[in-house]
């Protein structure tokens, strides 16, 4: 009894709302996410922590399923929520007014990791996939497609999200994955000798190849209508702390601290982190360019290496590796001919109910926020 009794406590603080510590002078709005806390949703917290209270409001971040998601933001049940362009079409075609207001991934995060072992070759090797569906799945048949195939020419397995055991139990030759995490996973379990014969793995981007959307910040056509100046210091504000978690990843990963239990830490790499943002702080000082801040935090990773195992930074080199599919020249923007190639991908899958109708009218690019360099 006391063992489920600790698991049932433990399975509802996994699915409980994170959140920052409530100020009762910022009026509480809900923004919806997938999965549970992670790394990787770490610019909403540090946008939670730092800047939404500059607008005079603080996040309630609600975790549920995807589909679910899109329906409360539809329905103005959640003003905001983190979804897929993918999901954004389908349900415009069903008739549900989503608009997606912010381009989180400039680069869609899916790709197919390709052990040493084997060559990329399509037609001849048997493919993990985590199943069929979601963005996984459309990522992979927009590659398929990219590349003259069909899905009647490949051998696909389902393997859920278990890319890392199956991989390197020999299950499948090649997988589909995300491309920020589960190709570090292997490589990690590769140089500790536990990967059989493989000793390096290589990723196939589907980016490289072609440019859908995958998620951003999505709300409904009543908000954007009502309430406008609500949506402006949502964007506004998770721009900033984009900007921040890209610019200082190891202050990121600090205020993440805050809201994913599970990531590793000690009182040696805390302080190692600690040391690391005050000094990209003063180095930010200087107003250094795109490419030196992407240095700095290639050299940030090479020196932590030098003083921390492997399981200790994984979850940080997940960070450090998303970035690099967030950082772009403008942060937030969402282009018309990725919209098109998304949608064109989707009615090749046959998978829309209905008429998307006016394209044009599933996002905007009126609330980015203009910075100095652009005016």
């Amino acid at each position: 009894m006391l063992k489920r009794f600790l698991f049932t406590l433990l399975f509802i603080l996994m699915i409980a709302p994170a959140y920052a510590q409530e100020n009762d002078d910022l009026e509480t709005i809900d923004f919806f996410l997938t999965f549970v806390p992670n790394i990787q949703f770490s610019p909403l917290y540090v946008t939670n922590e730092l800047y939404m209270g500059d607008y005079g409001y603080q996040l309630k971040i609600q975790h549920g399923t995807e589909s679910v998601g899109v329906d409360l933001i539809a329905t103005g049940e959640l003003p905001f929520g983190m979804i897929g362009g993918e999901q954004v079409l389908l349900a415009r075609a069903g008739g549900r007014p989503v608009v997606f207001i912010y381009e989180w991934f400039q680069k869609y995060p899916v790709g197919v990791v390709v052990p040493d072992t084997v060559t990329f070759d399509l037609e001849n090797v048997k493919i993990g996939i985590p199943g069929r569906s979601g963005a996984s799945y459309t990522g992979f048949i927009a590659l398929l497609n990219a590349l003259g195939l069909r899905e009647r020419d490949v051998t696909l397995e389902p393997i859920g999200f278990n890319a890392p055991d199956v991989v390197c139990l020999g299950g499948v030759d090649v997988s589909v994955i995300y491309v920020n995490n589960e190709p570090l996973q292997i490589q990690q379990r590769a140089d500790a000798g536990n990967c059989g014969d493989i000793s390096s793995v290589s990723v196939v981007y589907v980016a490289d190849y072609v440019d859908m959307v995958s998620n951003g910040i999505v709300t409904n056509e009543a908000l954007i209508e009502s309430n406008p100046e609500l949506v402006q210091a949502m964007v506004s504000a998770y721009d900033a702390g984009l900007a921040h978690v890209i610019n200082n990843p190891a202050d990121a990963y600090l205020i993440s601290l805050e809201y994913v239990d599970t990531l590793p830490i000690t009182d040696e790499f805390r302080a190692a982190l600690e040391a690391a943002a005050e000094a990209q702080n003063a180095f930010l000082a200087t107003n250094p360019d795109r490419e030196a801040i992407a240095q700095s935090r290639a050299d940030l990773l090479e020196a932590l290496r030098a003083e921390f195992e492997p399981e200790t930074l994984i979850q940080f080199e997940v960070l450090l590796a998303t970035i690099e599919l967030w950082d772009a020249d403008q942060l937030g923007y969402t282009d018309p001919a990725s919209w098109e190639a998304t949608l064109a991908v989707l009615e090749e899958m046959g998978t829309l109910v209905g008429d998307v109708g006016d394209l044009s009218a599933a996002y905007t690019n009126d609330f980015l926020p203009k910075h100095d360099e652009e005016e």
